[in-house]
């Protein structure tokens, strides 16, 4: 099967952002049952056809609704999808979970010894590939905000991402996600470092740093429903690159009232 060089990156991305790489430290249990390598890749609840396209494309995988939470599990755990996978996504990742991805292709070339793949890393420019858009999908999000109630009444408007500071395996997420700050020209901010899992977020916050994040998705477009909110935030950008935001708050209101969180209507052409 061929895939589309937007797909291998973006998947990257979304498995680096919320996706597990599982890697067996031992071929039995202690029952004696076998223990199979797997990757899995969560799906926010409304983006269920999303979780269905990604596993049509790779042509493997199951899908399971995740216990006591609003999400979907992808689970690659066969043999073949797992070297299909592993394939397209060899030379995309950039984040730390690639030392689980080594450790997951040194069991894959155990296992078949005729694979010989080798990992690589991918060290290029953010902007020359898909991958930050498949990280966004995962814990980005697209902020109005209209504090017209205050005594300095506001408009504001914003990107984020956020991402706990370690990964699973005790990686630090400190040099990706200053990597993605420094792309769109923002800083990292250390925030719940009095909670058991303290995490790094970045956010835009000027004119510019929203246009940075605009015309990456612009030409690597998101997939799942935080591409609607997209849409949607960038109605409200266009406003204030036009200077004309004030005008418009009462657009600006309604277009709050309907995006994240809020939205009831959805629209999956763009995944045609």
């Amino acid at each position: 099967m061929s895939f589309s060089p937007f797909f291998g990156s973006y998947l990257a991305g979304l498995i680096e952002g919320d996706g597990t790489i599982v890697v067996p430290k031992q071929e039995r249990s202690a029952k004696g049952k076998l223990n199979y390598p797997s990757v899995q890749i969560v799906f926010q609840l409304k983006d269920f056809p999303l979780c269905q396209v990604v596993q049509k494309l790779l042509g493997h995988g199951t899908i399971s609704k995740k216990k006591h939470s609003a999400a979907y599990i992808l689970t690659i755990n066969n043999l073949q999808g797992l070297i299909v996978l592993t394939h397209l996504i060899n030379g995309k990742m950039r984040g730390p979970k690639y030392f689980q991805f080594v450790l997951f292709v040194e069991y894959l070339n155990k296992k078949c010894t005729n694979l010989n793949i080798k990992p690589e890393f991918n060290s290029s420019p953010l902007l020359s590939d898909s991958w930050l858009s498949g990280f966004i999908e995962a814990d980005g999000s697209f902020q109005v905000r209209t504090s017209l109630n205050s005594k300095y009444p506001r408009l504001s408007l914003s990107f984020e991402l956020v991402q706990s500071r370690m990964t699973h395996y005790g990686f630090s997420m400190f040099n990706i996600i200053q990597e993605i700050a420094t792309f769109l020209e923002t800083n990292v901010k250390e925030i719940r470092s009095e909670r058991k899992n303290p995490q790094y977020r970045l956010r835009t916050s000027s004119l510019k740093t929203n246009q940075n994040i605009r015309n990456y998705l612009v030409k690597y477009p998101l997939k799942g429903t935080k591409y609607l909110d997209f849409i949607d935030w960038c109605k409200v950008l266009s406003y204030f690159e036009q200077g004309t935001h004030i005008e418009n708050t009462a657009h600006i209101v309604e277009i709050k009232s309907q995006i994240n969180q809020h939205r009831i209507l959805y629209n999956w052409d763009h995944l045609q």
